[in-house]
């Protein structure tokens, strides 16, 4: 049942060049919330698009040989490509080309001129190009653009103006009084900061270029690129064809920008809705910047990173999950190759990844694939139950108060949680015993329906993987029409459905190890020993072995290597891939399961192409073999 409309807004992103991974993540975050308010019940209207007017975009068409359209044409299909691949799930986008918003911009500046907010003048002054913004001495910094650092030029010409300096007074006293208004505050005090050191009027209209919407009074104008631009958030939502639709979204909830053009949303925006007499935006909220190693993000640098190269080696749910997990709101993030594999690895591979596998598999080898009845609730089971609960409680205030870290962090400590949930109840050990089998049932019940709590939770963050988890679990049928509080633990839900194979969701990241020349070691001479003495070996050499036990939760056959068998083995908290030689000894299927020994610190081999993190201990004798089995959990030390 739909309870509210919700509007969330992105900026629309200017085509001069391709989108980058900083427009990504603003994005992402604008999906994401959309996303979590369609699961809580709310009748969403997501907006984003391309701005796509103005002078920079004139002079580069000019220097590429084409029309201003034919050139923003072809950038914005790569937009709505990145979008897609990203998978996106706006409402509406927005061209600031389109008829339907020509019409609107120009309504909006006939209302206002004829409220007499707008007059005729000559502009001389200082302009940056790239910006796109009109400055006065004072707010240069070092004679230069106090946006992006450029070269301002003294430009003179005829102009309209929006009297911005009749309503300052006026939008100081709103941000003052509703201080939610403009997040965070950091941004928040900067704008009024701004506002108390003087409004100038507005230039609104230019006549050194036509690639802009007429000024419908006056055809040798076009609209300024602020007024135009800033006006798309009222067109999709039926500002001049729709009065029902209008006052179903107006005022929007949240205006998604980064931090470097707040000013225009909180500021600009605002007087001209307060001229046009409609209520302001509920919240303005300034992202932080996305850093790269270290570094803001610039061509000159050649540090600009483009999101598809990333989507493409290693999808788009981990890009996702990394932007959203590893930036908390409001305050710049940085953005490492090496920590985005480490996250893929740690929180994707181990922590979900695992459970998802272990838990389809202990169901497929005790109950034959079936998910049964469960047996009488225990103390841990009923541990695991609550923090399901809190979880849930939790996560739903993070999201609402727009801390989406600390929501995605709340879900993976149940997800650890549940991991450990296995460790404690032993269900390996159930399966050997028949008087535990309603034991078991339940223990194997409460991991499926912990992980289907979970992938209700992530659909805001990983939609790909969410619907992969109920696939597997068999239970995506309804998946577009899932809300919140399905999301509750039930007793119920799970019982008789028969899972699917289980498949990886993310496999783990080799990282090639650094190729740097190995050092020289004296080798001390070696004593002569006679034939079938062992050579002898101190404890300090035998403590630099670790053992731990793993458990096999996939085998198959190495091709072309009739010895070699590739497993996929489960350190509790962490998933490897071990290449072992018992091909002769024992089918794949036969290890599913089994709880090994595994040398841990072996240094990684490759074979056949395979790179093997460690080895399995055998034993063998007159042509025999048998693997090392132990009847403790996986990650256990063995010592």
């Amino acid at each position: 049942m739909k309870r509210n409309a919700y509007y969330i807004t992105t900026p629309i992103y200017y085509p001069s060049a391709k989108l980058h991974i900083g427009h990504a993540y603003c994005t992402t975050i604008a999906d994401a919330m959309a996303r979590y308010k369609r699961l809580a019940g709310y009748d969403v209207f997501f907006l984003t698009g391309a701005d796509e007017h103005g002078q920079k975009i004139q002079q580069k068409a000019e220097e590429a040989g084409v029309t201003p359209q034919e050139y923003v044409d072809k950038i914005v299909a790569g937009f709505q490509d990145l979008w897609h691949k990203l998978d996106i799930s706006h409402d509406d986008f927005l061209r600031t080309t389109q008829a339907r918003h020509h019409q609107v911009v120009q309504e909006v500046f006939r209302r206002i001129y004829e409220k007499g907010d707008i007059y005729k003048g000559a502009y001389k002054g200082l302009y940056c190009t790239p910006c796109e913004s009109f400055w006065l001495e004072r707010q240069l910094v070092d004679g230069k653009c106090p946006d992006c650092g450029r070269e301002v030029k003294e430009v003179s010409e005829e102009a309209y103006f929006f009297k911005m300096s009749k309503y300052a007074d006026r939008l100081l006293q709103y941000i003052e009084d509703n201080p939610e208004f403009i997040q965070p505050v950091s941004r928040r005090n900067e704008m009024i900061n701004f506002i108390k050191q003087g409004l100038e009027d507005l230039c609104i209209s230019r006549t050194s270029f036509d690639w802009g919407i007429p000024v419908p009074i006056d055809d040798k104008h076009v609209i300024y690129v602020w007024f135009d631009a800033l006006s798309n958030y009222l067109t999709p939502i039926g500002f001049l064809d729709d009065a029902e639709k209008f006052k179903k979204f107006w005022p929007a909830d949240l205006h998604l920008v980064g931090k470097e053009i707040v000013r225009f949303h909180a500021i600009i925006w605002p007087i001209i809705l307060m001229a046009l007499d409609l209520p302001l935006p509920k919240m303005v909220y300034g992202h932080g910047w996305l850093i790269v190693d270290g570094d803001k993000m610039s061509k000159s640098k050649g540090n600009v990173i483009d999101p598809l190269g990333l989507i493409e080696e290693f999808g788009s749910d981990a890009i996702r999950y990394f932007l959203l997990r590893e930036i908390n709101l409001g305050q710049d993030g940085n953005f490492s190759r090496d920590a985005l594999i480490q996250r893929i690895n740690s929180d994707l591979a181990n922590d979900l990844g695992n459970l998802l596998q272990r838990t389809l598999t202990m169901i497929k080898k005790y109950n034959q694939g079936l998910i049964l009845s469960p047996g009488e609730v225990t103390a841990v089971d009923e541990d695991l139950q609550k923090m399901a609960a809190s979880t849930l409680q939790k996560y739903q205030q993070e999201m609402e108060k727009l801390q989406l870290s600390d929501a995605i962090k709340t879900v993976w400590n149940f997800i650890s949680r549940t991991n450990k949930y296995i460790d404690e109840t032993e269900p390996w050990v159930l399966g050997k015993d028949v008087s535990q089998k309603e034991r078991l049932n339940r223990v194997l019940f409460d991991l499926a329906e912990a992980l289907r709590i979970v992938s209700i939770l992530i659909i805001p963050f990983m939609p790909k993987t969410a619907l992969k988890i109920q696939q597997q679990l068999n239970i995506a049928r309804d998946f577009a029409n899932l809300h919140l509080q399905n999301a509750e633990w039930s007793d119920g839900l799970m019982v008789n459905v028969k899972v699917n194979k289980p498949e990886q969701l993310f496999p783990r990241i080799e990282v090639e190890a650094s190729a740097e020349a190995p050092k020289k070691v004296a080798v001390p001479q070696k004593t002569p020993k006679a034939d079938n003495v062992v050579d002898i070996i101190g404890i300090e050499d035998f403590s630099k072995v670790e053992l731990r036990v793993v458990e096999v939760l996939a085998a198959e056959k190495v091709k072309k290597a009739d010895k070699l068998l590739e497993l996929k083995v489960s350190l509790g908290n962490e998933v490897r891939t071990v290449v072992s030689g018992i091909a002769q000894f024992y089918q794949p299927e036969e290890l599913i399961g089994k709880h090994l020994v595994l040398v841990a610190n072996l240094k990684p081999a490759k074979l056949r192409g395979i790179v093997s993190q460690g080895m399995i201990l055998a034993a063998s004798n007159e042509g025999m073999l048998k693997v090392v089995e132990v009847d403790m959990p996986a990650g256990s030390k063995v010592k």
